[in-house]
Formats: structure tokens, C-alpha cells, sequence
């Protein structure tokens, strides 16, 4: 990644499981480079798959701008010593679709043999998810027959390196991105795509690889390859938080003056 496309950049958009973390827990390289890039004024937005629940301590103990959960339904954004939480659709739309959530969760149980829940869907509030890497293993037939099951059921569905995650509406990754930049910051990701570097790590992240310049796959990435239709446009050598602490020091590094 040149140097002279690093200088321009204003902030950094993450996927959070095998991004940032290992086992499900950040990795100290990465905890450091948030601090570090917090300590440079460069902001970082999480955009996750991960639920309400489960994200809700992280957005408030980890130097980030916000964390957006559940593939762009709920943004976490710590103000002051607390948190807000704001929702990309209104209650009378999140209340009606919790039933035809539940009623495709039980049908993906019902026919997909093995298919279960995953262990944080009790913090889940705008969609659901099935285990296929993190406590259960699920072959690439039964991930493929999740995803169809969830796709006939009128769901958006996407596949993490963890789980398989199923909604309604039109809320994604993307729009999570152009969300946060207007609502943080008061401005148009558009105009200033190029100033901002995504880093991920799995197939859910493609739109992301397809839309940002400064696209970044930490190299764990590489173990979807024969999945992936779109790649981003860079590879770390380093895998997770270590893949990600690389993108931090090369983004820092590109800001210090000439002999700095």
C-alpha cells in the first residue's frame, strides 16, 4: 500500500471476529494500535455481525468510534461515560420482524442437519445466527443449505468466518459505513471513500473489498480463497490482530513527518 495513498487517510472502518481477535478476544496487538490510533486522531468504526449483547462492554472499554452490530442494524456509540444506542429501523419494523426471525431460525434448525444457534443469540435483537466455526462445525453443503433456507425465507443472508447471519431489511456493512461517517462526523462517505481504509477478513466482507480503494484482507483471509469472488486490494502478512496492528503502524506511518 503506498505511503502517498496512506497520508490522505482520515479514519479506519474494521470487521471485529478474526480481524481484531482470536478465540472470540481482541488481541493485544490490535487493543494497542486502537490506542494508537485514537493517540493520532484517527478514528475507527467496528462494524461487526456479532449481536447488541455481545458488543455493548467492547464499545465501551475499546478506543473506538463506535461499533455497529448485527451487519448495520444497531450502532453502539460511547458519549461522555455512556453509551448510545441507535437503530437503522424504526420499533414497529424490528418488532414485526421478530417473529418471522423466529419462525426462520426454527426452520433452518429443522432442516439443516447440526444447524444450531449460536451461543450469543440471546443479545441478538435484528436478526439471527447459525454456528458453522466457532462451537459447532458445519460442512460447506450445510452452510450453503443455511444460506438458501434463509434466502428463500425473504432474509439477507451472510456468511462470517464464524457464523451464517440472517435478516430483514436492507441495512448491511456498506450501509453501516455511509450511516456512521454522516452520523459521527456529518459527512458523505462518497466523496471520501478514498480517505478511509477497510479491513476484514472473510466472504461477508466482499462488499466492502468491492467498494473501498484501501481495502485490506488480514492474511487469514486467504483460507477463503476458493470462496472469494472479490478480493481487497491488499493483503497483510500477518494474520487477525497482528494483520491489523500492521495496517495501524503503516496508516501512522504515513502521517509522521519526514524524519520523524
Amino acid at each position: 500500500m503506498p505511503a502517498t495513498r496512506l497520508r490522505a487517510v482520515v479514519g479506519v472502518m474494521t470487521d471485529i471476529d478474526d480481524t481484531l481477535t482470536r478465540d472470540g478476544a481482541i488481541e493485544p496487538a490490535a487493543l494497542a494500535a486502537l490506542h494508537a490510533l485514537r493517540r493520532a486522531g484517527v478514528p475507527v468504526v467496528a462494524i461487526t455481525g456479532r449481536p447488541l449483547g455481545w458488543s455493548e462492554p467492547f464499545a465501551r472499554a475499546w478506543p473506538v468510534a463506535a461499533i455497529v452490530a448485527e451487519n448495520g442494524a444497531v450502532a453502539l456509540i460511547p458519549e461522555g461515560d455512556g453509551l448510545l444506542v441507535e437503530y437503522a429501523e424504526d420499533a414497529a419494523t424490528r418488532q414485526h420482524n421478530s417473529a418471522r426471525l423466529a419462525l426462520a431460525a426454527a426452520r433452518v434448525q429443522r432442516e439443516v442437519t447440526g444447524a444450531t444457534l449460536a451461543r450469543d443469540s440471546p443479545g441478538r435483537v435484528t436478526d439471527i445466527a447459525i454456528d458453522h466455526s466457532e462451537f459447532t462445525r458445519l460442512d460447506e453443503a450445510a452452510i450453503a443449505r443455511v444460506v438458501a433456507v434463509m434466502r428463500e425465507e425473504g432474509m439477507n443472508a451472510t456468511v462470517s468466518s464464524i457464523h451464517i447471519n440472517g435478516w430483514f431489511g436492507s441495512h448491511s456493512k456498506w450501509s453501516a459505513a455511509g450511516w456512521m461517517l454522516q452520523r459521527l462526523f456529518g459527512r458523505e462517505l462518497g466523496p471520501e471513500i478514498e480517505r478511509w481504509v477497510y479491513v476484514g477478513d472473510s466472504t461477508n466482507d466482499q462488499a466492502m473489498f468491492e467498494r473501498f480503494p484501501l481495502s485490506v484482507g488480514v492474511a487469514n483471509l486467504l483460507r477463503f480463497a476458493d470462496q472469494l469472488t472479490v478480493w481487497p486490494a491488499f493483503i497483510t502478512r500477518a494474520e487477525r490482530g497482528e494483520g491489523f496492528a500492521e495496517v495501524a503502524r503503516a496508516v501512522l506511518a504515513a502521517r509522521r513527518p519526514a524524519g520523524a
